[in-house]
């Protein structure tokens, strides 16, 4: 389980946690302008936007869970099981393998706009990226600074939502956690007045009594209610510090704690790593479940247009600085 968040104050923010019971050795990766894409249906795309983010990389290909371009397009996939579709190949369609959906948007464009439009053609593949990796049961949130979309492949076809709030977690569709806001209209960062009833006087006895009814339970739609809420009332700086410090406020809000989400098997799902990519400037910033030292990893220091991979595994032992230690 996932939950994906867009922020804007001077800059565009977009990233990710991946909620998940055991990591395959993420890495945050570089992909340079001239590493050649070599797609199932669609040829080769020899050049290309670079791109940064948070991947599996098997047989040199990155496959990304989320990523940021270098014009400042955002895209993560999240998991949807139950609801996700795929077909065969189609004539007359853009046919993409699901795992080749996110450097198929990023690689070609700069906007939601443009993502859009080469969404509009496509038909989602029901092929795997190996016979060890099967499909997974994803949808999509993309995003840039002006604004934001969902991605869902149903049964019935691909949709595509506008989305408001710039959040998404997982089930149920998108169009039915918006309507859930619905049940929450009344919650407010400010104190609440007493309409419970004329004539009864009842006080306020707590700080942050506007937000009680606010879900914090682990499920996809709490999260989800949950996350909107932080976001649309956050108010941070326009500074960088101060941006990406309240980004990962935001979502440190649906955190993963180990032995509070058990699986069948005895495993816990945990937050393996939260992300917080700087869309305009390319700086990719990462925490993981037992490092809460904010990581950094800036597109723009790599050489753009080299042809090979550039990984970077995560750093995931705590650290911590002793504030009176000896210098």
């Amino acid at each position: 389980m996932c939950t994906a968040a867009t922020y804007k104050t001077k800059d565009f923010y977009f990233g990710r946690t991946l909620d998940y019971e055991f990591s395959y050795g993420d890495e945050v990766t570089v992909t340079p302008r001239n590493y050649p894409f070599h797609f199932r249906q669609m040829g080769d795309m020899a050049a290309h936007h670079a791109i940064i983010g948070m991947a599996y990389v098997l047989q040199d290909y990155p496959l990304y869970y989320d990523a940021v371009n270098e014009r400042g397009l955002g895209m993560a996939g999240l998991n949807f099981v139950g609801n996700a579709a795929c077909w065969d190949r189609k004539e007359g369609k853009d046919n993409i393998a699901q795992f080749e959906f996110i450097p198929w948007i990023l690689g070609q464009c700069g906007t939601v706009k443009e993502a859009r439009g080469l969404v509009e053609k496509m038909n989602l593949l029901n092929v795997p990226f190996s016979d060890n990796l099967p499909l997974s049961q994803l949808h999509w949130i993309i995003a840039d600074r002006q604004e934001c979309i969902v991605v869902e492949a149903v049964p019935e076809g691909i949709r595509i939502y506008d989305n408001p709030v710039g959040v998404l977690t997982n089930n149920p569709t998108f169009d039915r956690q918006m309507f859930a806001l619905n049940n929450y209209m009344h919650l407010s960062p400010k104190s609440p007045e007493n309409t419970f009833a004329k004539g009864l006087e009842l006080q306020r006895y707590s700080r942050g009594m506007g937000a009680i009814g606010l879900p914090g339970d682990l499920s996809s739609q709490s999260r989800f209610v949950r996350v909107a809420f932080t976001k649309m009332n956050s108010v941070s700086g326009d500074g960088e510090k101060e941006s990406v410090s309240q980004f990962f406020h935001i979502l440190n809000s649906v955190d993963q704690q180990r032995g509070c989400c058990e699986l069948d098997d005895g495993k816990y799902e945990i937050t393996l790593y939260t992300s917080c990519c700087n869309a305009d400037k390319g700086i990719y910033y990462y925490t993981t479940y037992d490092n809460h030292q904010i990581t950094a990893v800036d597109l723009h220091r790599e050489d753009l247009d080299g042809e090979k991979l550039v990984r970077y595994p995560l750093i995931e032992e705590e650290q911590i600085r002793l504030q009176n230690g000896n210098a």
